[in-house]
């Protein structure tokens, strides 16, 4: 394994090998092992969940991890393109964790750098590493991924994170996927083209709620919108309160890739269904069992 740009640069296999190295480091977290490599975490968009559970999980290796947080404290801010930034980080680190505001920024880091990329999030493209935690999450509270039924709600067109997972189903088998939003964040055309499974588009959760076993909600991703008007009007379009929680399965799951801001009510963190802090934990192992494989691995 070397670059891990798109879900796509994985299949069902791969993943599943993933998963059982993460239940290792569940259970050992200071494995150690590559204490003569070096990760580089170049954070050109703000990020807590990630950017720190990749440092942790480089560091629980034994890898040494520098790297920046905010491009204001780099040489871009003087005026540097980001190829040249990317070549110094090709000479310093093992390793790159990129994640970016613009799409295709971490496909363009890879085709420069000799090291592995990986993408920590570009634009509204991808988060691969975050899909791989999602499944990982899914597959520890139901024991597999296949024949459930999941409900997307919320921003399904600017959400990467909503994007890797959709691709992601595409090696399993969904009974069926429900995407529940405002008509203008729907899935882009683009990803729905790609998708193997059933679906269905619909505005109201009430209709299906009683059949979703896994509820993946999004906020709506407010740094997307080049019209803030366009934000207003779409701003509070969904609010998954404790109503709507206690009409759902009793095994039912909520999961949410963080932050939030309004859309979930807060009541639900003590509910069973909930399982956000849960997929959020799982983040350091899950990012562990993928460094693991691209700093052990060969090109």
């Amino acid at each position: 394994m070397h670059d891990l740009i798109s879900i796509k640069d994985l299949n069902r296999e791969l993943i599943e090998e993933l998963f059982l190295l993460a239940d290792k480091y569940n259970k050992n977290r200071h494995a150690g092992g590559f204490e003569d490599k070096v990760v580089a975490g170049a954070f050109f968009e703000p990020s807590t969940r990630t950017a720190l559970s990749f440092e942790t999980a480089a560091k629980m290796l034994g890898a040494e991890y520098i790297g920046f947080r905010s491009w204001e404290g780099t040489s871009l801010a003087k005026g540097e393109n980001l190829a040249d930034t990317i070549r110094m980080l090709d000479n310093y680190a093992d390793c790159i964790v990129m994640r970016h505001p613009n799409d295709g920024a971490a496909r363009f880091a890879a085709e420069i750098a000799e090291k592995p990329v990986v993408n920590a999030g570009d634009g509204k493209n991808e988060h691969p590493t975050q899909s791989v935690q999602d499944l990982y999450t899914i597959r520890n509270s139901f024991g597999k991924i296949d024949g459930l039924t999941y409900g997307f709600v919320g921003d399904l067109h600017y959400a990467r994170a909503v994007n890797s997972l959709l691709l992601a189903l595409n090696m399993f088998k969904p009974k069926k996927v429900y995407f529940i939003s405002p008509e203008s964040l729907t899935v882009r055309g683009e990803v729905l083209r790609t998708l193997n499974y059933k679906y269905e588009a619909l505005a109201d959760p009430n209709k299906v709620i009683d059949e979703i076993d896994v509820m993946y909600i999004t906020r709506i991703q407010k740094e997307r919108f080049t019209d803030p008007y366009e934000y207003k009007k779409v701003e509070a379009s969904y609010r998954v309160d404790l109503a709507l929680a206690e009409k759902m399965k009793s095994s039912a799951i909520i999961m949410h890739p963080l932050p939030r801001i309004n859309e979930t009510d807060r009541g639900i963190d003590r509910t069973k269904h909930a399982k956000y802090f849960a997929q959020a934990s799982f983040g350091v192992p899950v990012r562990m069992a993928v460094l693991s494989k691209i700093l052990g691995g060969k090109r």
